[in-house]
């Protein structure tokens, strides 16, 4: 099979994750495309396929030498994002992709002018939506090319390699993707997410990342006597966000610029809530925000009495940086791949996190390469077909050249 049938196959499972879900996964429906992908490792010749009660999934493609040769692993998630639906996919393929604006459905444009990226994929086959949904390279990209570099593992035999270790696992969008992965079960050395964006992408340095809830108590009163009594939580919800700086949220800042995301306000006379994340590379500085945020709090109580506004602070991963440094071999491969195949590496860091952030953590170093999607979480995403396919070849040269390593 080739890799884009393999992935348009797999954007037809609606695998959207849920936010508000305490069940794991987050949404059954991603059960359905877990237990197709487990049937196709059993397919495709894996050996020690298995699927956890969670949706987890864990496969080895064995070595084919007798060499002492590290385990290594790939990991890709299958949910998609909340933020878009990804219900009746429609995906199409653009041949030979000209650079002109794309029509995705009537009224529905991917303009080059608001999406400049397209052009640097002038000449490819690229897949896009119909304008309605998301297209899920996000991360079914990832698992394509990782179930395709195994498939051609298997059928090259003169490419030595040792045990190889693929996982799979649901819920990354809403950020538990790496909570029930099994690390010793996986039984990696070191490992790689394919969940990266465009050619090249080499990530190994992700945001410090906590979320906040603020609550905010008020006073309800009718109105007609509300002189002197009333505490309007809508209003002090208002209050509370102008105090983040307007240079300090996702609008204003790039590359190393940290910042506050209001997600969501839920809001009464007599009662609020705001939800936040905060965000930096930098830990001391994500120390610093979140202390901002209570001292926030500090002074609307110090205002409106104490107990008005009570925060709740979550640290939800760190900055991978930490645990990749000591093993920069991980990446050191990476980088001699792609050149033997003739990528361009772009280090850049993540503005935002991956499972292989918390899997680092844990004890699995787990730099993020590059998948091929664009546009993530949105019915402008595209992929590239061409783009997919290098990110097989750098599967395939990273697993030769791991059975080269010499510690």
């Amino acid at each position: 099979m080739e890799i884009t049938e393999r992935f348009i196959n797999y954007t037809k499972f609606d695998t959207q994750s849920a936010e508000d879900s305490e069940s794991v996964p987050s949404t059954p429906k991603q059960l359905i495309f877990a237990k197709f992908l487990k049937e196709e490792l059993e397919h495709e010749g894996l050996s020690d396929v298995e699927m956890d009660e969670m949706g987890y999934i864990y496969a080895t493609l064995k070595a084919n030498t007798k060499k002492d040769i590290p385990t290594i692993g790939f990991i890709s998630h299958y949910d998609t994002s909340p933020d878009c639906s990804g219900a009746n996919v429609k995906a199409r393929i653009i041949k030979n992709y000209d650079g002109n604006d794309i029509v995705l459905s009537e009224g529905i444009v991917s303009s080059t002018s608001k999406f400049p990226e397209l052009k640097e994929h002038v000449g490819e086959d690229l897949i896009v939506t119909d304008g309605h949904t998301l297209l899920g390279a996000d991360d079914k990209a990832g698992i394509a090319e990782i179930v395709q570099a195994m498939c051609y593992l298997r059928d090259h035999d003169e490419i030595k390699h040792g045990d190889i270790r693929v996982g799979f696992n649901p819920d990354e969008e809403i950020g538990r993707g790496a909570h029930h992965f099994d690390v010793e079960k996986f039984g990696c050395q070191w490992a790689y997410t394919m969940d990266g964006g465009d050619l090249g992408d080499l990530e190994y340095e992700n945001f410090n990342a906590a979320g906040a809830k603020v609550y905010i108590k008020g006073v309800s009163v009718h109105t007609g006597y509300a002189k002197g009594k009333m505490l309007n939580a809508n209003r002090l919800a208002c209050e509370f966000n102008a105090m983040i700086p307007e240079t300090d949220i996702p609008e204003t800042t790039e590359g190393y610029q940290g910042f506050y995301h209001l997600l969501g306000i839920e809001s009464r006379t007599e009662e609020a809530k705001l939800s936040y994340i905060i965000r930096d590379h930098d830990r001391e500085k994500f120390e610093d925000r979140k202390d901002f945020i209570e001292e926030c709090a500090k002074k609307m109580n110090d205002r409106y009495g104490e107990g008005t506004v009570k925060v709740e602070l979550k640290d939800q991963y760190y900055n991978m940086k930490e645990k990749i440094d000591p093993n920069m071999h991980v990446i050191e491969i990476v980088l001699q791949a792609m050149q033997e195949i003739g990528i361009s590496p772009k280090v850049e860091p993540i503005r935002g996190g991956t499972d292989g952030a918390q899997l680092s953590f844990r004890g699995l170093p787990c730099p993020n390469i590059f998948a091929g999607g664009v546009n993530f979480h949105g019915p402008h995403e595209f992929v590239s077909v061409q783009v997919m396919e290098k990110a097989v070849d750098v599967i395939i040269k990273i697993c030769e050249i791991t059975a080269d390593y010499e510690d």
